[in-house]
């Protein structure tokens, strides 16, 4: 029998803000981008769950997120705490909690920063009692120690594999679990959106809704030859996941597989004499995080550009060889960039309102 646990940190970014600074505790927090009086030009990374009651979610514009805040206040409800975050700190208290979890665990995949699966399995080959059950006391103690060393909370979701886990752990935030048995996944998810299903879109589901499809049970009613004719060869995927199942393992090495930074200028601009020394500022910062996170070589370099309109394009470049100095991220970065200048990669003249640089293939 296999059992498979999904831990979420609950708002993690901004849980770590409150229990840090005690000032914030019970407020509506954002963490992100400088709001600057609701002219600021980045994003959310976190909002609590107060912030949420106002609408307010992760990659929101920061500057929606100051008015959704302004909005509250007039109405007589308190304003959010706007915060920029901490990365780093964020990172430390993330290793502390994922040691935890492989206390109780010898197969854990760490799927982000706030978010780790993990096995559970008998003791010894035989279960004390009850399997779900017994996965559900385990996930209390890991629950229980998160809280007890951290002064934060998580909540888990448990399944026979990692779809149903990942979906269960949205269930009951924050602080809560909920377990799927095996013999009760595809009723668990039947009147679900489809939109629940990780790898659904927007433009799948658009195609899914014109062919009558809105539940998760409304895809069982395709064969899975219907489906790949719909989606493509996702489609054989999508059949085996509507009915629960999911045999994908969990990976059990993790590191960051990119490094990166971005920008989102104040103005958006077309002088690329500026364009140019932010883009070499952020290939500056890029490099001394690749080295700092203990990084020796990359091979891939990818440039965003975001127009005035959002518009978003990346351009990458593979090199024939692994790379390891700054010298030649900088150069190929800047290759990248300058088609931007001209009518080849901005034919209509768009103003360009975020830059971006990121190193792949990291050894």
């Amino acid at each position: 029998m296999r059992i498979v646990g999904l831990l979420d940190l609950d708002a993690f970014f901004a849980a770590v803000e409150e229990r840090d600074k005690p000032r914030l505790r019970g407020l509506p927090l954002v963490v992100g981008a400088d709001p600057e009086g609701g002219h600021g030009r980045g994003v959310v990374s976190t909002a609590n769950y107060k912030a949420r009651e106002y609408g307010i979610r992760s990659a929101m514009p920061i500057s929606e997120a100051w008015r959704r805040s302004e909005e509250a206040r007039k109405g007589g409800r308190p304003p959010c705490a706007f915060l920029e975050g901490n990365y780093a700190h964020y990172s430390e208290v993330s290793g502390r909690v994922m040691a935890i979890v492989r206390g109780h665990s010898g197969t854990v995949e760490q799927a982000s920063v706030d978010e780790a699966y993990f096995e559970i399995a008998s003791a010894n080959g035989e279960w004390q009692g009850a399997p779900w059950e017994e996965a559900r006391r385990i996930a209390e103690t890991i629950q229980t120690e998160i809280v007890a060393q951290e002064g934060i909370t998580a909540s888990i979701g448990i399944g026979p594999n990692k779809l149903i886990a990942k979906i269960a752990s949205d269930f009951k935030k924050p602080n809560g679990i909920t377990v799927v048995t095996a013999e009760d996944a595809e009723k668990f998810l039947a009147p679900l959106a489809v939109r629940k299903i990780p790898g659904i879109g927007p433009k799948t589901e658009e195609i899914l809704a014109r062919k009558g499809v809105k539940t998760v049970k409304d895809l069982t009613w395709f064969t899975r030859d219907e489906l790949v004719a719909l989606v493509g060869k996702w489609g054989i995927d999508l059949y085996e996941k509507a009915r629960g199942r999911d045999d994908s393992p969990l990976v059990l090495e993790w590191e960051a597989k990119t490094v990166g930074e971005q920008e989102t200028f104040r103005t958006d601009t077309l002088d690329f004499a500026f364009i140019g020394e932010r883009l070499t500022d952020l290939c500056e910062d890029v490099f001394r995080r690749f080295k700092k996170d203990g990084f020796k070589t990359y091979r891939t370099i990818i440039l965003t550009v975001r127009f005035s309109g959002f518009e978003t394009k990346n351009r990458s470049r593979t090199l024939e060889k692994p790379a390891s100095d700054l010298t030649t991220l900088k150069f190929e970065a800047m290759k990248l960039l300058i088609p931007f200048a001209g009518k080849t990669e901005n034919p209509r003249g768009a103003k360009i309102r975020l830059i971006g640089v990121r190193v792949e293939k990291l050894q």
